[in-house]
């Protein structure tokens, strides 16, 4: 009896391939995550192809200097939430014309977390076909560990967005 292999494509390269069919850039603007997400759709041969941008706005003052995100919003939201992330990825639109955006703003801890904003808490911004969403996470491990869950995620989820809109 012979059995076969399946290959089974990484997250980043089941994304390429979709931005790749549809013809699609994306660009990122990332705060706990540091770039981790960028470098995965990098690590996938032919990244140059849909990637346009990545930024690390990792402090308010980044998220002010670079993507134009507003103090007024911070005052009342706080960098971890769904409208600062809704914002970041909505500015990154503006500045880089990209199909898809995506943004991050969490806590990875172990420290910095509050009770209303734990560690672990990640918002989530897409920005896709003129429409806008938040999503909140909340994840649980060691620094490094929540890290690579938002990275997971918000690839599981740009394809999923990808996939429901024709």
């Amino acid at each position: 009896m012979t059995t076969k292999t399946q290959v089974i494509a990484t997250l980043e390269q089941q994304f390429y391939e979709l931005m790749i069919s549809k013809k699609y850039h994306v660009s990122t603007a990332e705060s706990c995550t540091g770039g981790m997400l960028a470098s995965r759709i990098i690590n996938v041969p032919g990244a140059s192809n849909i990637i346009e941008e990545a930024f690390i706005t990792y402090s308010n003052q980044s998220k002010i200097k670079r993507l134009s995100i507003s103090e007024k919003m911070f005052e009342k939201h706080g960098a971890v939430s769904g409208e600062c992330v809704k914002e970041m990825a909505e500015n990154l639109h503006k500045l880089t014309n990209c199909e898809l955006t995506i943004a991050l703003s969490g806590i990875a801890g172990p420290t910095g977390g509050t009770p209303a904003k734990p560690v672990g808490t990640v918002w989530f911004g897409f920005y896709f076909k003129e429409q806008t969403i938040a999503i909140h996470k909340r994840f649980s491990g060691t620094r490094d560990l929540i890290r690579k869950l938002a990275t997971e995620f918000a690839l599981q989820q740009a394809i999923e967005i990808l996939n429901n809109h024709k």
